[in-house]
C-alpha cells in the first residue's frame, strides 16, 4: 500500500508539472500524501487480518491477505438459530430485529434483577430493623387493670427513655400484659431487674420480648392539643361481636363507664369480629372501661386497652370534594 501511496505521489508531480499555475491547495495536497506514504511505511505488511473461527468452519479459504469482501462479524454460527428473528421481504433473517430482540430481552431480564435484588435488600432491612427493635423490647405481665400506660412508662423511665409502650387486655384474666420499647438495648437489660415489683396490687414480670412492638400509622396519631386530650379519653376494644349493633355497643359502655361522646365501629365480612373505638366524655370513664375488659358483650369477651389514636369527626364526601 506505500509503493501504491508513492505512485500516487509521482503522478501528481507530473500532473502538477503540467500546469505551472498551481495553488496552495495542491502544495497541502502533496505534503498532505507525503505524510500517508510515512504512516503505512510503518505499518507491518505480514500483519493478518482477524476472521472469526465461524468464518473458518464455513470452509472459505483464508491466505491471510487483507480482503474486500471480509464478512461481518456475528457471535456464534446458532445465533439466529437460537432467537426466533423475523424475516425481511427477501426471507433473509433481519439483523435489526434480532438486535432489538436481544436488547429488549436483556433489558428485561436486568429489570427483573434490579427489581428482586432490591426487594430482597429490603426485605433484609426490615429484618434487620424489626429484630433490632425486638432486642429493645421488653414484655411485661400481671399489670393491674388500675396502670395506664403513663404510669407504666413513668416506673420504666428509671431504666431508660421509653419509646413507646402498649398495654394490652387478658379476656382470660383481671390482669392484663404490655410491650414497652426503649431507645438502646441497653435499657431494655436494665428493665429486667424490675421483675417482681409491686406496681398497684400485683407483682409484675418482666421477661425479654419475643415480638416488636407495630408501629402505629403516624397519619393516626393525635395532632393537637384537643385530639391528645380526646386520646385520654378514649380506648380501643377488639374481639366485640360482628352480631352487635354500635347503639348496643354504647349501651354497654354507658351502662358501666360513662357518658359515651363519640364510637366507632368497624369491621368487615371477612373478619369473625370487629373493633371500636370508643371515645368518653369524661376521662375517668376510660379508666373504668378498661376495668371492662374480659366482660361478655354479645357472646364473646372484648379487649379493651388505652387507644393511641382520637376517634375524628367523617367528613362528608361532598365537603371533602
Amino acid at each position: 500500500m506505500a509503493a501504491v501511496a508513492a505512485n500516487g505521489i509521482s503522478s501528481e508531480n507530473q500532473f502538477i508539472h503540467c500546469q505551472p499555475t498551481a495553488c496552495n491547495q495542491e502544495t497541502e495536497y502533496r505534503s498532505d500524501v507525503r505524510k500517508l506514504v510515512d504512516l503505512l511505511s510503518k505499518l507491518n505488511p505480514l500483519a493478518k487480518e482477524f476472521f472469526p473461527s465461524s468464518y473458518a468452519a464455513t470452509g472459505t479459504k483464508l491466505d491471510g491477505r487483507l480482503s474486500a469482501d471480509a464478512p461481518v462479524f456475528v457471535g456464534s454460527t446458532d445465533c439466529y438459530n437460537r432467537i426466533n428473528v423475523p424475516e425481511n421481504g427477501n426471507g433473509n433473517k433481519d439483523s435489526c430485529s434480532d438486535v432489538s430482540s436481544n436488547n429488549q430481552l436483556l433489558n428485561r431480564r436486568r429489570t427483573n434483577g434490579y427489581n428482586q435484588g432490591r426487594k430482597r435488600m429490603n426485605d433484609r432491612l426490615k429484618r434487620a430493623e424489626r429484630e433490632e427493635s425486638i432486642r429493645r423490647t421488653v414484655y411485661v405481665s400481671d399489670i393491674d387493670h388500675h396502670i395506664t400506660e403513663e404510669h407504666l412508662a413513668e416506673l420504666f423511665s428509671s431504666c431508660g427513655q421509653v419509646v413507646d409502650c402498649r398495654v394490652c387486655g387478658d379476656p382470660h384474666s383481671t390482669l392484663r400484659f404490655a410491650f414497652i420499647e426503649f431507645d438502646d438495648d441497653e435499657g431494655a437489660r436494665a428493665a429486667l431487674s424490675l421483675g417482681g415489683a409491686m406496681l398497684g396490687s400485683y407483682l409484675v414480670r418482666v421477661l425479654p420480648s419475643k415480638t416488636a412492638i407495630f408501629p402505629v400509622n403516624p397519619k393516626f396519631l393525635p395532632r393537637s392539643t384537643d385530639e391528645r386530650e380526646m386520646v385520654v379519653r378514649t380506648v380501643y376494644s377488639t374481639n366485640i361481636d360482628r352480631k352487635v349493633s354500635q347503639s348496643e355497643v354504647k349501651h354497654f359502655f354507658e351502662q358501666i363507664c360513662g357518658e359515651v361522646s363519640r364510637l366507632r365501629l368497624l369491621g368487615d365480612s371477612l373478619h369473625s369480629t370487629r373493633i371500636a373505638f370508643v371515645e368518653f366524655a369524661q376521662a375517668e370513664s376510660a379508666i373504668l372501661a378498661l376495668n371492662c375488659s374480659g366482660m361478655v358483650l354479645g357472646s364473646l369477651p372484648v379487649r379493651i386497652s388505652p387507644s393511641k389514636t382520637p376517634v375524628r369527626p367523617r367528613i362528608p364526601k361532598a365537603a371533602s370534594q
